[in-house]
């Protein structure tokens, strides 16, 4: 199994506005930086995607690839990778959970990444942590800044 790379960051905000954004795909573009194109492709019967088409441009790597979500309650989701033009793997999970009294939350995004080209093992958790930290560092400027989740089913699930 392969190894894979964990980091964590606090959001000024409940949890529920933290998975409100995690989960508005269509807006990624607006604060993610490699994500140019966001389609949820299916819904389960709570309205979350359950597989989603994501087009990324990160510099040297641009991909389009298709994620499939679990969603365990309302603070975690996990993805794995369903199909991928450069990608072999690509499981993730978002942990959500709740301090000083629920007005803050605790993120852990964890992200196991392998490219179908070869590549030091060293350099790719480089890059897992890269994609990790921007990622971490746009949710909470996003969630902070109030710029949460539009209408519909992601509002009202998160």
């Amino acid at each position: 199994m392969a190894e894979h790379t964990s980091s964590n960051i606090t959001i000024d905000a409940a949890p529920a506005a933290v998975m409100g954004v995690i989960s508005d795909f269509a807006r990624y573009p607006e604060w993610t930086g490699e994500v140019k194109e966001a389609e949820v492709l299916s819904e389960d019967a709570h309205g979350r995607a359950e597989q989603v088409r994501l087009l990324l441009d990160a510099g040297a790597i641009k991909d389009e690839h298709t994620l499939a979500y679990e969603w365990i309650g309302e603070n975690e989701v996990r993805w794995s990778l369903v199909k991928s033009q450069m990608l072999r793997e690509l499981d993730g999970v978002y942990r959500l959970v709740p301090v000083a009294g629920g007005e803050r939350t605790e993120v852990t995004y964890q992200l196991t990444v392998d490219v179908k080209l070869p590549m030091l093992g060293m350099i790719k958790r480089k890059a897992e942590k890269v994609i990790i930290d921007r990622a971490l560092s746009g949710l909470k400027k996003r969630v902070e800044s109030g710029g949460g989740a539009g209408t519909g089913a992601d509002a009202a699930k998160g």
